[in-house]
């Protein structure tokens, strides 16, 4: 491990300054002086100013991303894409700009190596006064503003903007951004190109254990090959599973499955004799019915939530709304918090975290918070699909469903230079939630101050061991 990246994790707590630093470690401290470099916006009154000061000096932990190493973003690294200003406005915000109208050759060419910065805004420049103010514009202005110094993007400003982006992704850029600009304690990975990501910056970048592949399909080459596990019967597979978890139980922070992209999360307990036969067609390459493929899908997911269960591990599961553009069938999604009751009630040791609020259909997800025990609710992405319905939701869950159990800040980002806007839309939305509470006569200020700690880092500690998973992670083999 290089000097830069050993000194990170230093680097963060000494960010956040004696307090803060215990409060990392497990110490569980209330504020936190300077957790983000801005300051919080202008308030018209001390009632919220108060809040929005309290909100603002906190750290907060990131419980989604899906961010490669940072040394893999640097010259020679593997996690480039196209490296240059335009990433700050990839992923989320290219789907505005597609269902905004922008042509697929006018986006493929913004989002490819070649273009000057001046070439790229020239192609964007149509389409930006139609997405700028969604929560994903306001995210990417946000970190234009706070890490370049530019408040508005234009032909006069873009060359600047990718003068900063090029003076900024050196050697610890990422503590630089999460820690020093973000305030944010860790984050917690769900790496997209392997079940698990030895990460270099371990404690910084926290991982789940991606449990898709090991029951969607199940993808045989991605999980099978690492263990050496030759499967050609379910007991095998078992096996397979059985290895991920050994090797990375104790590292990771959670398990993660996005497979409510494909289809809804109504997982029946299927016994294994009734899909053995189906797993050896699965092996020898044949093509199986809709009915036995889910079937075999059904039976290996539980398996991986059984074993999830026995490491101490929360499953996280995706819900609601999709990436991308022109996919999206709503009818399948409002059928996703129904078959979260019927998780939560089918397996009452496991702990079920549903992402994403399950917009648009998130009052229906307060009601599964608030009616079971193992039920825990992630914001994470919320504040930037729709910010007001986010700040909304937060509103509405904190009378409605135990505080202890919702998670308030996840990026879902690729780039670490994504997720600091998004982070301060989330305090942003934060403050506004506890304000109108009190303003609303639903909450004493002491009360809406009190909560700050645990809805923005004290709940994730506890749901997801964070003190142990840093005590394994400093020892972790391959750092």
């Amino acid at each position: 491990m290089s000097d830069t990246l050993q000194t990170s994790r230093r680097g963060c707590l000494k960010t956040l300054g004696t307090a803060g630093a215990a409060a990392l470690l497990g110490g569980g401290t209330a504020g936190v002086a300077g957790a983000i470099a801005s300051e919080p916006p202008q308030q018209p009154t001390d009632l919220r100013r108060r809040i929005f000061e309290r909100v603002w000096r906190t750290p907060l932990i990131d419980t989604h991303e899906h961010l490669c190493d940072e040394h893999e973003r640097l010259p020679g690294g593997t996690c480039r894409g196209q490296d240059d200003w335009s990433v700050v406005l990839s992923g989320y915000l290219g789907s505005d700009l597609l269902t905004a109208g922008m042509p697929g050759d006018a986006h493929r060419k913004f989002y490819s190596e070649g273009p000057t910065p001046l070439e790229k805004w020239r192609l964007l420049e149509p389409f930006w006064p139609a997405v700028k103010h969604t929560g994903y514009g306001q995210a990417a202005t946000i970190s234009l503003r706070q890490l370049y110094g530019v408040e508005e993007l234009s032909a006069k400003t873009v060359e600047k903007v990718q003068a900063g982006y090029e003076n900024l992704r050196k050697p610890g850029f990422y503590q630089k951004v999460l820690c020093e600009r973000g305030g944010i304690e860790s984050c917690q990975v769900n790496w997209l190109t392997s079940p698990f990501l030895e990460s270099r910056q371990p404690t910084l970048m926290m991982q789940d254990l991606s449990i898709v592949g090991m029951f969607a399909g199940p993808n045989l080459p991605m999980f099978g090959k690492p263990t050496g596990i030759a499967a050609a019967e379910i007991a095998d597979w078992h096996n397979v599973i059985d290895w991920w978890f050994a090797k990375y139980g104790r590292y990771a922070v959670a398990v993660k499955s996005q497979d409510a992209y494909r289809r809804d999360i109504d997982y029946e307990q299927v016994p294994a004799d009734r899909v053995a036969d189906s797993f050896r067609k699965k092996a020898k390459g044949q093509a199986l019915s809709i009915s036995d493929q889910k079937a075999l899908e059904d039976h290996l997911f539980w398996y991986a939530v059984r074993k999830a269960t026995e490491c101490k591990l929360p499953v996280k599961l995706h819900t609601g709304y999709y990436a991308g553009q022109n996919s999206m069938p709503l009818s399948r999604l409002v059928r996703n918090p129904g078959s979260a009751c019927d998780l939560c009630r089918a397996a009452p040791d496991a702990r079920f975290v549903f992402m994403h609020l399950c917009y648009p259909y998130y009052e229906e997800l307060i009601a599964v918070a608030k009616q079971y025990t193992n039920a825990y609710v992630d914001m994470c992405w919320g504040w930037i699909i729709n910010p007001l319905a986010a700040k909304d939701f937060l509103k509405k869950y904190l009378v409605t469903a135990p505080a202890n159990k919702i998670l308030t800040f996840g990026g879902d980002y690729r780039y670490v230079e994504q997720v600091l806007g998004h982070a301060v839309i989330a305090r942003q939305g934060i403050a506004l939630a506890l304000s109108e509470l009190v303003e609303e006569g639903w909450l004493r200020l002491d009360d809406a101050l009190e909560l700050v700690d645990p809805i923005m880092h004290g709940n994730a500690r506890r749901i997801f061991s964070l003190a142990e998973k840093q005590r394994a992670l400093r020892a972790a083999p391959w750092r």
